[in-house]
């Protein structure tokens, strides 16, 4: 049959028509906010190139938390900015540094009711804002930071941490996490690995937000933006290195690798929509040239559609209030 009789615009004559007929719907509890504590902060700070986000300190890291869960967002992922870096990372391993601490606080604060997820990387914490420890040449030592990342990992499990994220994309690195958690008696510690991390332009605001020292470029370890299939190689190894959930990271730009992950997997899939994401909808909207409700949720809707099961987004409560009152 064909046109007068096949008329598909009749699905979407209504608001509650539309609704009932959509294929893909998002639902808070698959946001995750990533959240930024500094030490030494007695007031939040903000981010200049991220408009609306903030650096917290540690009692308004408890606050935004407890509002993240009020509104029903389902998890959170907490990076750390020490006052004091130095070339082997330590206070991202010290169990009185300040992402050790944060997680020990937001833990207290919301418990079970939120999953807290931290960071496992060492780029917050180095002098030269690398993710692993750097050989005299410059180059980054794989082996060496596994073993950086084993006891970063036992220190974020003890500290309570519900699951830890690898990001620094070293080989091996699910692999010799998992070992180490359970050697500590860590089992029920997940793992959202880092898997098809890109380097990407798009992290610049991120790098703000984090204070980054880094020095050259990640291009070594972070994935090729021109590479699909090298990816899912990646995404494969960690699954069978132990990983209970895989990321793709940035988003919007990678669309087409978390199909592919999707299809790939049997593992919740998640990805990450990066700082730059943010800031270009953020600034595009500040200067009245997109609508910022509407393009938030349509970018939110495609990264959902391409397969994604859960969405790390620095909208993730403003997301989550608008899909409750829509309901």
């Amino acid at each position: 049959m064909s046109f007068p009789n096949v008329r598909p615009r009749r699905l979407r004559t209504t608001a509650a028509m539309r609704r009932m007929v959509s294929e893909t719907r998002l639902h808070p509890a698959e946001f995750i906010l990533p959240l930024f504590v500094k030490e030494g902060l007695t007031e939040p700070c903000a981010v200049k190139s991220m408009p609306g986000v903030l650096q917290h300190s540690r009692e308004s890291l408890r606050k935004a938390v407890a509002e993240a869960a009020q509104a029903g967002v389902g998890g959170v992922m907490l990076f750390g900015i020490p006052t004091e870096k130095d070339a082997v990372g330590s206070g991202g391993i010290d169990p009185a540094g300040i992402l050790n601490v944060a997680i020990r606080d937001v833990v207290e604060e919301v418990g079970d009711s939120v999953v807290v997820m931290s960071d496992l990387c060492l780029d917050e914490f180095t002098s030269h804002g690398h993710c692993g420890l750097v050989r005299p040449d410059g180059s980054v030592d794989n082996d060496a930071t596994l073993a950086a990342y084993a006891r970063m990992a036992v220190a974020q499990a003890a500290a309570g941490v519900h699951v830890v994220g690898p990001s620094g994309m070293m080989d091996g690195q699910v692999a010799v996490v998992r070992r180490a958690l359970d050697e500590a008696g860590f089992r029920d510690t997940g793992i959202l690995a880092y898997a098809a991390k890109y380097a990407s332009a798009f992290f610049g605001p991120f790098r703000d937000a984090v204070e980054s020292s880094l020095e050259g470029d990640r291009r070594t370890y972070q994935q090729d933006p021109a590479n699909l299939r090298e990816s899912l190689r990646e995404v494969a190894l960690d699954v069978a290195e132990g990983a209970d959930m895989v990321m793709v990271k940035p988003a919007l730009p990678y669309l087409d690798v978390v199909a592919a992950v999707r299809d790939m997997v049997d593992v919740p899939v998640a990805a990450y929509q990066v700082s730059g994401e943010y800031a270009m909808v953020e600034a595009a909207a500040a200067n009245g040239w997109i609508d910022r409700d509407r393009a938030i949720m349509e970018t939110l809707h495609s990264i959902r559609r391409a397969g994604a099961q859960l969405i790390l987004t620095y909208w993730a409560v403003d997301a989550a209030r608008r899909l409750r009152a829509e309901f």
